[in-house]
């Protein structure tokens, strides 16, 4: 999940009462919902590098208890060295800090693996991926339930009101003028409808001074009504997963092609429509489904085939280079495609068929372009 959603989290527990346990415990709680994330310097090693490391031993159960023990003991420290110069006595309780953190660090993961990018839990014994596929990477219900608790509780002050301003602001305006389109939501303008009456009734409720009649119990409500949302959500997809073997089983047979694997996984704002992507023996699928609708694709459907003869060849030869094998390690479903001969140069186009497809001007994480060589006496590709 993105970290808005994970900060908003750890700010909400805060205000259930986990503030409660100690000093700085709210600080803790947003801290320790982020940490996994401190793989972000792994950029500095360039985008392969970071995807290798990507949700890898940070997002483990090693690394997560790690550093869930790591950052209270940190806070304990620095309350320490300050009583010492300031000679006064300690504040800040251990225990309280290491539940809170043990808590909000786990929460990470957790959300991490409920989307379809998957974690990996088991390192650095097993990489083996996981993935939930329940809930889109960036979830705007999650901030309106989570954030909406967590702005009612802790907006008293300008300055925090000014602060959840901008950020309404910025959000809304990233809800009201960015493409959701291309991300598969297929009626926009409604969720951007919703999304508007949802703030303006946080405006109301503020004003009916619910924060403040309510207490915590406004952000333990948030959570409850959370787990309600992602019941919803498994109910919805094991019918999506349904429609999506019977219609991926059809499109199989029509080129007398068996079925391998598929994956229903979610899209944007949308828990009516799910996307499905299905492998074969020749090729591999990708279409929407609606559950509202009978068994029939929604929208178009994506087939690349697999490369044959000597396109396997360069495939195989591509799939030796050292970004390749990171990518493929990472792909769920990965597919290629093979441009060119060995006259003009070949080029084998890699893709995670989850978030896109091969092409020429591949430049993020999710594509790779390959460069191959032909033998020279031959002028086929060298099966090294």
């Amino acid at each position: 999940m993105d970290n808005l959603t994970h900060s908003l989290v750890g700010l909400a527990a805060a205000k259930a009462g986990l503030e409660r346990l100690s000093p700085g415990a709210t600080a803790v709680c947003v801290l320790a919902a982020n940490a996994p994330d401190l793989d972000i310097l792994a950029t500095l090693g360039g985008k392969w590098f970071y995807l290798q490391h990507h949700r890898g031993i940070t997002h483990s159960i090693v690394g997560t208890l790690t550093l869930a023990l790591l950052i209270p003991a940190l806070f304990y420290a620095g309350d320490l060295i300050l009583a010492r110069i300031r000679r006064r006595g300690r504040r800040v309780r251990f225990n309280g800090l290491l539940l809170a953190s043990l808590v909000l660090s786990a929460s990470h993961p957790l959300l991490d693996w409920m989307n379809n990018y998957g974690v990996r839990p088991f390192l650095p014994w097993n990489g083996e991926w996981f993935y939930g596929d329940l809930v889109f990477i960036v979830d705007p219900w999650l901030w309106l339930l989570i954030g909406g608790a967590a702005f009612l509780l802790t907006s008293q002050r300008t300055w925090q009101i000014t602060l959840w301003s901008i950020l309404a602001i910025v959000l809304t305006g990233l809800v009201i003028f960015l493409p959701l389109e291309n991300a598969g939501l297929l009626h926009s303008n409604i969720f951007r409808v919703l999304w508007i009456a949802a703030l303006f009734g946080l405006f109301l409720a503020r004003r009916a001074k619910l924060n403040v009649r309510w207490g915590k119990s406004v952000a333990i409500v948030a959570f409850l009504l959370v787990t309600v949302y992602w019941g919803g959500l498994a109910i919805l997809h094991g019918v999506a997963v349904s429609k999506s073997e019977i219609i991926a089983r059809r499109l199989s047979s029509q080129k007398t092609e068996k079925l391998l694997r598929l994956a229903t996984m979610p899209l944007l704002a949308d828990p009516f429509r799910w996307q499905c992507v299905a492998e074969t023996d020749r090729a591999t699928y990708r279409f929407n489904v609606s559950v509202m609708q009978g068994n029939e694709v929604s929208g178009e459907v994506i087939r690349i085939e697999k490369p044959q003869d000597e396109e396997a060849l360069a495939l195989g030869q591509a799939s030796k280079d050292e970004r390749a094998k990171i990518f493929l390690d990472f792909a769920r479903f990965p597919v290629a495609r093979i441009r060119g001969d060995c006259l003009s140069g070949l080029l084998v186009q890699f893709a995670d068929l989850r978030y896109t497809e091969p092409n020429a001007n591949a430049r993020g994480t999710f594509s790779l372009n390959v460069p191959v060589g032909c033998t020279a006496e031959t002028g086929k590709v060298t099966g090294k």
